[in-house]
C-alpha cells in the first residue's frame, strides 16, 4: 500500500493533517483484517484544500483545450502504468473479486478518460446566436465526496470533465475505501497535473463532508452516495447558494414482460442484481413477472443464485466478494429477516454466511418471492444481493408499480418485441433505462429522477455540471 496513506495531497505535495489527524483504519471486508490506516481530516484541512484550489484557478481554468487533452492523455498513460495496483487496492478495500475489480471496476476510469477527451477536441465552449455570444466558462473550485461502492469509477466520472473544462477541485473519498483514490493522487501528480488543480483531504462525512458541502470558497460539489446524505449535503450548501449535482439512491425495477425468452432474462436479471455483490444504486432489485409466468421465473431466479460462487475475492472463479463493511454485513441481514417476518417468501439464500464460510462480510445471494409492494424489501435499498420478486397481471399495472417508489436512478425492460420494449420504456420514470440487456455506456447521462438525485454525469451532459453560461449581447453587432 502507499506510503502516503497518512497524509493529503494539497497543492501539488503530500502533507501531514492539521493538528495530526485521526487515525482510521481500513478493514479488509474479506478477511476481517486491518489493510491500512489513513488520517480523518478536519476543516481546517479542507480550508488549506480549498485555498490551494482557489489559486489555482485562474490559470489553469485559461490554459488552451490542446494543453488540457494534453494533459488528460498523460494522466491516463500513468493510470495505465499503475492500473494493476488500482485492480488490487480495489479488492482490498471493498472486496471486488479480482477480475471484477481489474475488467470492470478499473478500467472504468480509462473509458471516462476516453470519452472525455473525446468530448473535448469537439465541444463547443463559445458560439455566436444572432449576435450574442453563448460562452460556456468554469465554474470554479469543486467539491467531490465519493461513495465506496465504485470507489475510482465515481472520482474519475466527477474529475475528468472537471480537469476537461478547466476547473479546480478538492476529493474527500469515501474512508472506508479510500486506497485507490490515494493511488489516483500519486498518478495525477506523476502525470504532471498543476499545484493546486487537484487536492485530497480524507475524513468522515461529518467533519470534511459537511466542511466541503459549506465552503464558501467552493463553487459546486458533486455528490454520490445516499439519498439520507445528500439531503444533509444540500442543506449544507444552500447557504452559499452552490450548485449542488447528486446521484442517490435507486430500488430499480425490471420488468420482465410476457414475450421474453424468460429463462434467459430471469437469470440474467439476476445477475444484473447481484452485480458488485448487490451494491450498485442502480441495481435491478424489483423484477416484475407476469403471473402465469411467475412460478417458473422464481425457479430460475432461485437456481441462478444457488450456483453463485461466493468466496475469497483474489480467487480465481469468484463471481461475488464480500459487502466492504462489518455495518453494511450487519444492514443486509437485518432486511433479510424483514423480509420473512413481513411474509415474503424466502426462495434462495437467507441469513448469515455462506456454507464453509466463518469469516468476511460475505452474504448468501438471496431471492424472495411472493414480494407485495408495501414490503420493506420493495421499498427501502439494501445495497446486497437480495432480489425481491413481484408479480403482475397487466402491463399497466407493472409500470404502475415500478414507478410507485421514491427513487427513479434506472429501470430495466426485457421483451422478446424491441417496439414493446420501448413502449413500456418511455413509461418509466427514471434518468436510464436499459433495454433487453443493454450494457453500460460511458456516454450515456447518468442521474436520476425524484430523490434518485439531480444533475448528469457521463458524457457531454456531464460537462455542463462543471460550466456555468455568460451571455454577451451585441457581441456580433456589426
Amino acid at each position: 500500500m502507499s506510503a502516503n496513506n497518512s497524509k493529503f495531497y494539497i497543492d501539488g505535495a503530500w502533507v501531514d493533517p492539521i493538528g495530526g489527524g485521526k487515525p482510521f483504519e481500513v478493514v479488509n471486508p474479506a478477511t476481517e483484517e486491518v489493510a491500512g490506516t489513513i488520517s480523518l481530516g478536519s476543516a481546517a484541512d479542507v480550508d488549506r484544500a480549498v485555498a490551494a484550489a482557489k489559486a489555482a484557478f485562474p490559470s489553469y481554468s485559461a490554459t488552451s483545450v490542446e494543453e488540457r487533452i494534453k494533459l488528460l492523455r498523460r494522466i491516463k498513460e500513468v493510470y495505465n502504468s499503475r492500473y494493476d495496483e488500482v485492480a488490487n487496492a480495489i479488492t482490498t478495500e471493498m472486496g471486488a473479486p479480482k477480475g471484477f475489480a481489474r475488467d470492470v471496476q478499473t478500467k472504468t476510469a480509462v473509458d471516462h478518460f476516453d470519452e472525455t477527451i473525446d468530448i473535448l477536441g469537439r465541444y463547443r465552449f463559445e458560439y455566436i446566436d444572432g449576435s450574442t455570444l453563448i460562452s460556456k466558462e468554469a465554474i470554479g473550485v469543486c467539491g467531490f465526496i465519493t461513495p465506496w461502492n465504485w470507489p475510482i469509477n465515481q472520482v474519475v466520472a466527477k474529475l475528468a470533465p472537471a480537469l476537461a473544462t478547466g476547473c479546480t477541485s478538492v476529493l474527500k473519498p469515501s474512508e472506508i475505501a479510500p486506497l485507490s483514490a490515494i493511488l489516483l493522487a500519486e498518478i495525477l501528480h506523476e502525470a504532471g497535473v498543476p499545484k493546486g488543480v487537484f487536492n485530497l483531504v480524507n475524513g468522515d462525512g461529518p467533519t470534511v463532508g459537511a466542511a466541503i458541502s459549506s465552503h464558501p470558497d467552493i463553487d459546486m460539489v458533486s455528490f454520490t452516495g445516499s439519498t439520507r446524505a445528500g439531503i444533509l449535503i444540500a442543506k449544507a450548501a444552500a447557504e452559499t447558494v452552490k450548485r449542488v449535482t447528486q446521484e442517490l439512491g435507486g430500488k430499480s425495477a425490471n420488468i420482465i414482460l410476457p414475450d421474453a425468452d424468460l429463462k434467459a432474462v430471469i437469470a440474467a436479471g439476476t445477475m444484473r442484481c447481484f452485480y458488485n455483490t448487490g451494491q450498485s444504486c442502480q441495481a435491478p432489485t424489483r423484477m416484475f413477472v407476469q403471473a402465469k409466468q411467475y412460478d417458473e421465473a422464481v425457479a430460475i431466479a432461485a437456481e441462478t443464485a444457488r450456483n453463485v460462487k461466493v468466496g475469497d475475492p483474489k480467487a480465481d472463479g469468484t463471481i461475488l466478494g464480500p459487502l466492504v463493511s462489518k455495518m453494511q454485513f450487519e444492514k443486509v441481514q437485518h432486511l433479510i429477516e424483514v423480509g420473512i417476518k413481513e411474509g415474503a417468501t424466502l426462495a434462495a439464500g437467507g441469513t448469515g454466511r455462506p456454507e464453509g464460510v466463518n469469516r468476511g462480510y460475505f452474504v448468501r445471494p438471496t431471492v424472495f418471492a411472493n414480494v407485495t409492494p408495501d414490503m420493506t424489501i420493495a421499498r427501502e435499498e439494501i445495497f446486497g444481493p437480495v432480489l425481491s420478486m413481484l408479480s403482475y397481471d397487466t402491463e399497466e399495472q407493472a409500470i404502475a408499480m415500478a414507478n410507485a417508489t421514491s427513487y427513479g436512478l434506472a429501470g430495466y425492460v426485457q421483451s422478446g418485441s424491441v417496439a414493446n420494449a420501448r413502449r413500456v420504456a418511455s413509461k418509466l420514470r427514471a434518468g436510464r433505462i436499459y433495454m433487453n440487456g443493454a450494457p453500460s455506456d460511458t456516454k450515456a447521462p447518468f442521474g436520476g429522477y425524484k430523490q434518485s438525485g439531480n444533475g448528469r454525469e457521463h458524457g457531454e451532459f456531464g460537462f455542463d455540471s462543471f460550466l456555468e453560461v455568460k451571455a454577451v449581447l451585441g457581441y456580433g453587432a456589426a
